[in-house]
């Protein structure tokens, strides 16, 4: 316990009102009731009412009664109490606090506190709910009775229960690839805007598919109190890449699927996981059983890993989270992997990911800082350095995370067991950790996942929150879909991450002589070899040809803005699909990227663009995840809007009246800039402003862009003085990206 155990039965209780179930992300007024205990509450004695790290309820503010959020807090008594709000004034995960101290007076038993949240008495809407789904969010009370600082958690805490909204989005899932004759199913879902699953949902669609599939039917009916529609045992006897989609009753698409490739020659097959989220028992929310039922049953994954804080994880808690992976994995059905984050500090490495292909090994903690039981802190490993030691001789992989702490592979690294680098998390988008690989001359894959702390594995809404991203899931090409497959795949680097999106991907190349490929890295000593004429992501090989050719094969739900095509540090060629001709009246506004690497990393991009001499004909945001945040057009010839990015992108879509007309100006904190709509072209005007990449992008774009897949070939030049590191970012419409695994060739 974390807290003072002391006489915990005369503490107090607390209530709240009104108790039952509220709509995710909905305004409500809840008064919370102490009523002290037989101590009472002496006076410069305190309470804290507080809740979870992960919580995105509107922050308590006491200065207006009349807007969001207002929150009042009166003695019955009379006594004069001093409030604040402090994000992070309690222990870990229970940081957001409501602070009241008795400053002149004191309580007797039966005295009551009442804390009044969204306090509507004069005008207030009332607080914002958090906008995610946890049946038991607690306003948790904590007291400190005699004036010592030294605090009593209530034996019994006041909850009640959020629940999604109505849909506002349906989803149709496929799965990426299957053999014709092959069966598969077809799973779809409702959301609501915050991105939870709804029970909610009550509409009939049209299906209508682009190939014949045996089994599909007509019509889909969402029925109240179901998550999600499924159709079983679907069949296409052809090749192709299958395209669903559900068709409202007016005609208009509602949702179209992922694309599903039906190819007879698939060696692997793609398996989509999230492989790195949180629960309650550390820092996110819900329980560890509801974090793989939601991966399983409402994100339709194929994989999922818990990865909790090492320094929360208790042994009782880490030989539970081992029971649920061997009850939650089955063979060809869904995979749990055993897994733990190593939360070492920055200056001794940084945040690791590390999955096992087995139950019952050993978890070496960075610390105990909130693990009481010191009986085993022998097994501690402070620096990622001795994490690498004691992994030694381990089935297992470990990848490298940005958190809250960054990971800094520089400083540590071993070839044998950090096969990957994670990207992107909802943390943001940080391609800056792959560049440190590539100039260290590290072999690593590319991961992306969510670190969500939401209770939503493998869908991943950043709600709203310091979590600027949606979560990050990746796609493992696997020869069979078990523990040992998936993780043969995972050391070899065969697979590909995305910032939430199902793609299909696939990159190659093909040698003018026989290359020799390497199962495992060279680094690591005397490994054998096999004589190839082609490879895959992920492969390492060594070659004598001066120039290989590269192939790329991608198809995405959403139209290709643009391939990057890199060789490590060094961007190849930048393909676009379409013409320099076919651009018409859109144009697109991105910003992006980050103040520095680590916590502090967000950037704000609050501004607005203005059209003098044209007008603005319609606008779609980009990444808008938060929708506390206004994205308004004022006015025909004014767009304003509020955002940050962590690293990722955000921005916008304009249709001009007038193709060429007038001037743009953007007006940020950041970037300040005037330019002419005739200048405005298919390649990029870039205005950078320090930071990590933090920068405003504009560039005009098809008015329909037809272009959903890829096909490129290109020769490229091999140089000698070290790895080509060849692989792509593929960046879609609708702001997700793709990276692949890099291919490497030294010669």
């Amino acid at each position: 316990m974390p807290h003072s155990t002391y006489n915990v039965d005369k503490m107090g209780s607390a209530t709240v009102s009104p108790e039952g179930r509220f709509e995710a992300g909905s305004y409500q007024e809840f008064t919370v009731s102490y009523r002290a205990g037989y101590f009472g509450i002496d006076d410069t004695g305190s309470i804290k009412v507080v809740h979870r790290f992960a919580s995105d309820m509107g922050r308590p503010q006491f200065d207006n009664p009349a807007a969001p959020n207002f929150t009042t807090v009166e003695a019955s008594n009379g006594a004069i109490l001093q409030v604040e709000y402090d994000m992070k004034r309690n222990i870990r995960p229970w940081d957001k606090t409501l602070y009241i101290k008795v400053v002149r007076g004191f309580l007797r038993e039966g005295d009551e506190i009442v804390v009044r949240f969204g306090d509507r008495r004069q005008g207030c809407p009332g607080i914002r709910v958090q906008t995610f789904c946890e049946e038991t969010f607690e306003f948790r009370v904590l007291v400190d009775a005699f004036a010592t600082y030294n605090y009593v958690e209530l034996p019994e805490q006041p909850t009640i229960a959020i629940i999604p909204g109505p849909p506002t989005l349906f989803k149709a899932i496929l799965p990426t690839e299957r053999c014709p004759g092959t069966p598969f199913a077809l799973r779809m879902k409702g959301e609501d805007h915050w991105g939870n699953p709804s029970d909610l949902c009550d509409q009939t669609f049209t299906v209508v598919a682009n190939m014949d599939v045996d089994g599909l039917p007509d019509a889909v009916t969402f029925a109240k109190g179901a998550f999600a529609v499924i159709f079983d045992d679907l069949r296409v006897r052809t090749t192709g890449d299958l395209i669903i989609e559900l068709i409202d009753a007016n005609g208009a698409v509602v949702f179209r699927s992922n694309p599903c490739r039906i190819s007879g020659s698939a060696r692997l097959l793609p398996y989509w996981g999230d492989l790195h989220g949180q629960s309650e028992e550390t820092i996110g929310t819900n329980s560890a059983r509801d974090f793989y039922e939601f991966a399983r049953d409402k994100a339709f994954l194929d994989i999922c890993v818990h990865q909790g804080n090492d320094f929360q994880i208790t042994n009782d808690f880490w030989k539970h989270l081992n029971e649920l992976s061997a009850e939650f994995t089955v063979d060809d059905s869904f995979i749990v992997f055993p897994g733990w984050e190593w939360s070492g500090n920055t200056a001794l490495g940084g945040d690791r990911n590390i999955l096992h292909l087995h139950e019952g090994r050993p978890i070496h903690r960075s610390s105990h800082a909130l693990v009481d039981d010191l009986s085993d802190t022998g097994s501690d490993e402070n620096s990622a350095q001795g994490l690498f030691r004691a992994l030694d001789g381990e089935d297992c992989t470990v990848f490298a995370h940005i958190g809250g702490r960054y990971a800094d592979i520089k400083m540590a690294h071993d070839d044998r067991l950090e096969r990957s680098v994670e990207v992107h998390s909802a943390w943001g988008t940080f391609e800056w950790l792959i560049n440190d690989a590539f100039e260290q001359g590290y072999r690593v894959g590319i991961v992306s996942n969510s670190d969500g702390h939401k209770g939503r594995p493998g869908a991943s809404h950043p709600g709203s929150s310091k979590f600027g991203s949606y979560g990050g899931l990746t796609c493992v090409l696997a020869s069979s879909f078990t523990r040992a497959g998936l993780m043969e795949a995972l050391k070899k680097r065969h697979h590909y991450g995305t910032t939430g999106s199902r793609v299909i991907l696939s990159t190659g190349v093909e040698f003018d002589t026989k290359a020799e490929l390497f199962p495992e890295d060279p680094n690591l000593g005397d490994v054998r070899s096999e004589i190839v004429d082609r490879a895959m992501m992920g492969d390492i090989l060594r070659s004598g040809d001066q120039s290989v050719i590269f192939k790329v094969d991608v198809h995405g739900p959403s139209p290709i803005e643009r391939i990057d095509i890199r060789n490590g540090l060094e961007t190849v060629e930048v393909f676009r699909p379409y013409a320099e001709n076919e651009p018409g009246r859109r144009i697109r506004v991105i910003w992006e990227g980050s103040e520095y690497r680590g916590r502090g990393r967000e950037t704000v991009w609050d501004g607005h663009a203005a059209l003098t001499g044209n007008g603005f004909e319609s606008f779609a945001p980009i990444n808008h995840y938060n929708v506390d945040k206004t994205f308004t057009l004022t006015s025909p010839a004014q767009l304003e809007w509020q955002a940050l990015t962590t690293g990722g992108i955000g921005g916008f879509d304009a249709v001009l009246q007038d193709p060429h007309a007038g001037t743009l100006r953007i007006n940020t904190a950041l970037v300040k800039e005037d330019i002419d709509i005739a200048d405005i072209g298919r390649d990029e005007i870039i205005f950078a402003n320090g930071g990590i990449d933090r920068r405003i992008r504009i560039c005009r774009l098809p008015d329909v862009n037809p272009y959903f897949k890829a096909n490129i070939e290109r020769r490229i030049d091999l140089v000698d003085d070290r790895d080509n590191a060849l692989y792509v970012r593929v960046t879609h419409e609708d702001g997700h990206f793709t990276w692949s695994s890099p291919i490497y060739i030294f010669r």
